[in-house]
């Protein structure tokens, strides 16, 4: 069973009448819960880690001997495209981490996550924490998720007519510019990370912001020590933006074009997080691809549970949501982008008929 991403979170059951689980006992989502721990999908899985992390780290060091040996040629821009690449399987093994899929003391999961984030590919431990903590709480909620706040795309009509900046300038259009932006996600990470060092939230910033700093000068000394200055910059330029492709395209699948939430809508726990993902189909190289994340529906219920474990807790999730009538959302790889990209042009009209388009 498969809801439509145009449609409203607004129109489903509210919270208060689907609060009583399929068997009659707690939560829909308690329910679910017994079925997957019986089915020992929440067991750690420390082999598996330790071969996916050796295989990560192993591919960091391989890419970076091969800059090394290369000298200053231009076959380095091939570098250049698997080293980013190599930055999204990082920034993948980092997300595991924080959710404690690793390691069960915090303290190492922390270590863990700050030495792959901050010091491996120069993104805030911390402050990715504090968004996606956010963004697990509420997902799609317009004004709780930062993932969807409209500071440069608008992700409801709503959000287009109340419009301002970048948000306003690009939103009537924002479908045809969504994969050009995607290039410059590699530099915003870097940047945002910086910028939070300032916020109260951040904890152990000295530790962050010497990671941070330690990475950018151990990356520029390697890229403007081996090569000329003109190769050092397009290398630069082909791997922060072809790491941010490789990340939008990771992410943008999950949520994006699927039912919003706003305001003091209130929905339980499993259908909030169930009704605003989206899965994508695939086999084993799509889920190595996407780290897993083309699960999101179960990756949204069960956080902590290894990556590993999501393609069987997939076969059980979707059974129980259409046993309590719940529509589970999925879809091909292109077809995922296909949905995003035709809900940023939806949205966006109210802009372009602000500007006469």
């Amino acid at each position: 069973m498969t809801t439509s991403p145009d449609a409203s979170v607004a129109t489903r059951r509210p919270a208060g009448d689907a609060a009583t689980s399929h068997s009659g006992a707690g939560s829909d989502f308690a329910g679910l819960s017994r079925r997957i721990a019986a089915a020992g999908l929440l067991k750690r899985r420390p082999g598996y880690y330790t071969v996916r992390l050796g295989l990560v780290t192993g591919s960091f060091a391989a890419a970076w001997a091969a800059f090394l040996l290369l000298g200053d040629t231009w076959w380095q821009l091939v570098v250049a495209a698997f080293l980013a690449l190599v930055f999204g399987q990082v920034a993948l093994v980092a997300h595991d981490l924080a959710h404690g899929q690793v390691f069960r003391r915090r303290r190492h999961s922390e270590i863990g996550g700050r030495l792959f984030g901050n010091l491996g590919i120069g993104m805030s431990y911390g402050w990715w924490m504090n968004k996606h903590t956010r963004h697990h709480a509420h997902p799609n909620h317009e004004e709780l998720d930062p993932d969807v706040a409209p500071d440069i795309l608008v992700w409801s009509a709503e959000q287009a007519r109340s419009s301002t900046g970048p948000a306003r300038l690009i939103g009537g259009r924002q479908a045809l510019l969504f994969f050009p932006l995607l290039t410059l996600e590699g530099f915003n990470l870097h940047v945002a990370g910086v910028r939070a060092l300032r916020s109260p939230f951040m904890k152990n910033r000295l530790l962050e912001g010497a990671l941070l700093l330690l990475h950018c000068a151990a990356y520029l000394s390697a890229l403007f020590l081996v090569l000329s200055p003109g190769k050092a910059v397009a290398f630069l330029v082909v791997h922060q933006c072809l790491f941010g492709v490789y990340l939008g395209c990771t992410f943008a699948p999950n949520h994006k074009g699927m039912p919003t939430i706003t305001g003091e809508q209130r929905l339980d726990f499993l259908r909030r997080q169930v009704l605003t993902s989206r899965n994508v189909r695939g086999g084993r190289f799509t889920d190595a691809m996407l780290g897993g994340l083309n699960y999101q529906i179960e990756h949204h219920l069960f956080p902590s549970m290894p990556t590993v474990h999501l393609r069987r807790a997939r076969v059980i999730v979707r059974q129980y949501c259409a046993e309590i009538g719940v529509p589970y959302h999925e879809t091909g790889l292109i077809r995922s982008y296909r949905e995003a990209l035709t809900h940023l042009h939806r949205v966006g009209e109210p802009i372009r008929r602000r500007h006469g388009a």
